[in-house]
């Protein structure tokens, strides 16, 4: 019996035999063709790319009907790119000039794609890289005149394991006979994951070299609750997650109930508890889950689903879908978090060498105003529509912050004088994340109406880690000394001036980290949907001062080890249900 651990990107537990499915890929060799048969090759690739336009409609349509409109719009993210001119008119150049095959210009080009994608400095813009390998593979397959291929059908219910799935495979499942899937690869913002939450099948990825240790036929078990993948299970791990399964259906039950009451802690201190979002239609989740409202509205999203930069029109009919899904719970918008991707590498005379500590976020907003000032028209604009809060990333001194809102300012003049209403007491905040903003926040408070901790950044900036490298991952955690002292420097300085203080990185939404939150002072939260009720479950069972102790506790602690060892066994003892007894 082996144990992996992975990343939990889909809930669930499931037992069965492993179905392993081995990379499907293409060699692509370098063929070139004599010059009158260039232009043939242009029309071989302009065929290939209809074709395969074609077909991602028909999926389109299909994922719709049977996954929702969010798991059918990672397929219009693939149009777009597909019709994207940057990227198709420089293969066509490439044919023409370098007389090589459409295969292999293709080959080419999206592999320098990915590699675009994988430097960018966000998370959620890395894990599109599976999307480009899946497009190329459309693509190549169309020029093969090879039809579109399926998983093959199995006699029983399996579990797939792979080194990566495109969201066309993993959208392709059967869900009958395909219970559950891991991968070596992949994060929890892929859009493979969001199409296995779809689709209700539990899933594990980043597992790294589960397709070395898995061997097809295998019995494995997938807990998609906690990451974790056990192998070859003996029969006393059989009857442990037989069991841990069982309490997990009385969970859901029990948090089913909970996501309906409110959030107030035993002594009666409300928590106020928001979603993250990509797409307004994720808003359901958040009402279902008994949300109060959006948190952070993740808006870079409107450009990795079109073929075109979004114009004012398409990012105020987002804002106003938004708003009105709500019904009346607040908005809080983030203006763009664009790194080096194509439309900012685009317009750069050479790729940014170290793009994480490069021109992004805010930084590139305040260069590129045109841009900038569509986004702020579009918000204000559908301000008038409801509550609509405007939060600027990654802002790390007093200038940037101060220049946004000028920039605000004159967008509100400009609208004034064209008599377009909008709310002129728009409440205007900052993500907190970078050292350089938390220790500066007793400045940024008296000058901000509102702060968001963006854990995800802050943790990589302050420990100098990227999570996704493998080799440093394992430092990555919010239970570094380092980071708490941060975010405790970041609620001081907002309670001094009154400045309301959220938290929305990930660790908002870990149960583990809710009484240590509440207890140096945060009072509102913003977290995946799905994760509400878990930590709504956490604060109703605990008073703030039994948060005060805990915070006090491990904030003399020197090392993350004691501390997530203290916040669990503190959680444990308060919520049991949600950890059980398993400790695989």
């Amino acid at each position: 019996m082996e144990i992996l651990k992975g990343i939990a990107v889909s809930p669930g537990v499931v037992i069965g035999r492993a179905f392993l499915i081995q990379d499907e890929g293409y060699r692509i060799v370098r063929r070139t063709v004599s010059e009158d048969l260039t232009e043939r090759e242009v029309q071989r690739f302009d065929e290939a790319l209809k074709d395969s336009i074609t077909e991602l409609h028909d999926q389109i349509a299909t994922a719709e009907e049977t996954l929702g409109k969010d798991a059918a719009d990672v397929f219009g993210f693939h149009v777009g790119m597909l019709r994207d001119e940057s990227l198709t008119d420089p293969i066509r150049e490439r044919i023409m000039k370098e007389n090589i095959t459409a295969e292999y210009a293709v080959s080419l080009a999206f592999e320098e794609l990915a590699q675009r994608f994988q430097t960018m400095p966000t998370e959620a813009f890395r894990t599109k890289v599976s999307d480009i390998w899946d497009m190329q593979r459309r693509v190549v397959r169309h020029l093969m005149g090879e039809h579109r291929t399926h998983l093959h059908d199995t006699d029983e219910p399996v579990i797939i394991v792979s080194h990566d799935l495109t969201p066309s495979q993993a959208a392709s499942f059967n869900k009958e006979q395909v219970k559950a899937f891991v991968t070596d690869a992949g994060g929890r913002t892929g859009h493979t994951s969001i199409v296995a939450r779809a689709l209700g099948i539990p899933a594990v990825v980043g597992l790294e070299n589960a397709t070395r240790l898995v061997r097809h036929g295998m019995d494995i078990i997938v807990d998609g609750n906690r990451g974790v993948v056990v192998l070859d299970p003996d029969e006393k791990t059989r009857q442990e997650y037989d069991q841990y399964r069982t309490r997990a259906l009385e969970l859901t039950r029990i948090l089913r109930e909970v996501a309906k009451l409110p959030a107030v802690t035993t002594d009666g201190v409300h928590i106020s508890l928001y979603g993250n979002i990509e797409f307004p239609d994720e808003i359901d989740q958040i009402l279902e889950n008994g949300g109060e409202g959006v948190g952070l509205y993740r808006t870079e999203f409107l450009y990795l689903t079109s073929d075109t930069e979004p114009t004012e029109e398409d990012h105020y009919n987002s804002y106003v879908q938004a708003v009105r899904a709500l019904k009346g719970l607040p908005l809080t918008i983030r203006t763009l978090d664009l790194g080096a991707d194509k439309y900012t590498q685009a317009q750069a005379l050479e790729p940014e060498r170290n793009p994480f500590l490069g021109c992004r976020s805010i930084r590139y907003c305040l260069q590129n105003l045109p841009l900038f000032k569509r986004q702020l028209r579009a918000i204000l604009r559908a301000s008038a529509e409801g509550e609509i809060r405007i939060m600027f990333p990654l802002i790390c001194n007093l200038p940037e912050l101060r220049q946004a809102k000028m920039i605000l300012n004159d967008v509100m003049e400009e609208l004034k004088r064209e008599d377009i209403p909008f709310n002129e007491k728009v409440p205007v905040g900052m993500m907190v994340e970078t050292p350089a903003a938390a220790l500066m926040a007793r400045f940024f408070a008296q000058e901000a109406d509102f702060f968001s901790i963006g854990t995800n950044d802050l943790i990589q900036y302050t420990l100098v880690v990227d999570r996704t490298n493998e080799r440093v991952a394992n430092l990555y955690t919010a239970a570094q000394p380092a980071v708490l002292q941060l975010i405790r420097t970041t609620v001081k300085a907002g309670n001094h001036f009154h400045t309301p203080v959220s938290i929305c990185g990930e660790v908002a939404g870990e149960p583990e980290y809710t009484m240590l939150l509440i207890g140096l002072g945060l009072r509102s939260f913003s977290m995946t949907p799905s994760s509400i009720p878990r930590i709504k479950q956490v604060i109703r069972k605990v008073n703030v001062e039994q948060c005060v102790r805990l915070a006090r506790k491990v904030g003399s602690f020197d090392s993350p080890h004691k501390i997530i060892s203290q916040l669990r066994k503190s959680t444990q003892e308060v919520v049991p249900e949600i950890y059980g007894n398993n400790s695989n």
